[in-house]
């Protein structure tokens, strides 16, 4: 399971779909409702939150956003709630790290979204989260 901390609009389409996928598995965990991934280290920083379900909801609304802006047709009525206000935070090295594996992949899926992503000046977030100082979170599991 990969939550990018990065916007979705550097996926490509398999990782896109991918990433619609695993966020609702994440709702999904984090609602109780299933017992795989419940100590997948991803969820971590969702679970800090005051609410948890609100927040993965307010993600997977950005990964609807980017989808449908690209034609294609996720389920809507899968997106739920009220998200609550505010940001979560991510760390510029962790954006980096992301960055690096995002682009590995990209590599052997996609010449046209590796080629974006390696000639970004900078990498935007996930519109979630607000970038800050500090190197890889503690959460990530390094390959």
């Amino acid at each position: 399971m990969r939550i990018w901390s990065l916007h979705p609009k550097y996926l490509d389409a398999m990782g896109l779909v991918a990433l619609w996928r695993e966020a609702l598995l994440a709702r999904q965990v984090l609602a109780g409702k299933t017992r795989g991934y419940r100590s997948h280290p991803q969820l971590k920083r969702f679970r800090a939150e005051a609410c948890p379900i609100g927040r993965i909801n307010q993600y997977l609304a950005e990964v609807y956003r980017e989808a449908a802006g690209r034609g294609y047709h996720f389920d809507k009525d899968k997106v739920h709630g009220r998200f609550p206000a505010g940001k979560m935070t991510v760390t510029r090295g962790q954006l980096q790290y992301e960055t690096d594996h995002l682009l590995k992949k990209l590599k052997k899926r996609d010449a046209q979204k590796y080629r974006e992503l390696a000639l970004a000046r900078t990498v935007t977030p996930h519109p979630l989260f607000a970038a800050v100082k500090g190197g890889i979170e503690e959460w990530e599991k390094i390959r």
